[in-house]
């Protein structure tokens, strides 16, 4: 995607309908980690959804690689059903 000289990219489309972004609606621009963001202005759900994602996924990371690799799936299922 090239920008503009007057800085200008046109959003695809498909992601435009994703983020609920319309034609004419105000959007709010940030950036995180380095990497610019876009959201619909009225998006305030839509960033608190992020926001709780990103600490799911924060939670995930940290666990990985916790768990007993001498569980199978067959033991789990049987651990997971007994509670």
């Amino acid at each position: 995607m090239r920008v503009t000289s007057k800085g200008q990219v046109t959003i695809p489309r498909d992601l435009r309908e994703l983020a609920g972004i319309t034609p004419n609606s105000e959007v709010i621009f940030g950036v995180e980690g380095g990497v610019i963001t876009i959201a619909p202005k009225n998006g305030v759900t839509a960033q608190a959804d992020r926001a709780r994602l990103d600490r799911f996924v924060s939670t995930l990371d940290r666990l990985g690689g916790t768990g007993d690799q001498a569980v199978d799936a067959d033991e789990l299922m049987r651990i997971t059903r007994d509670r």
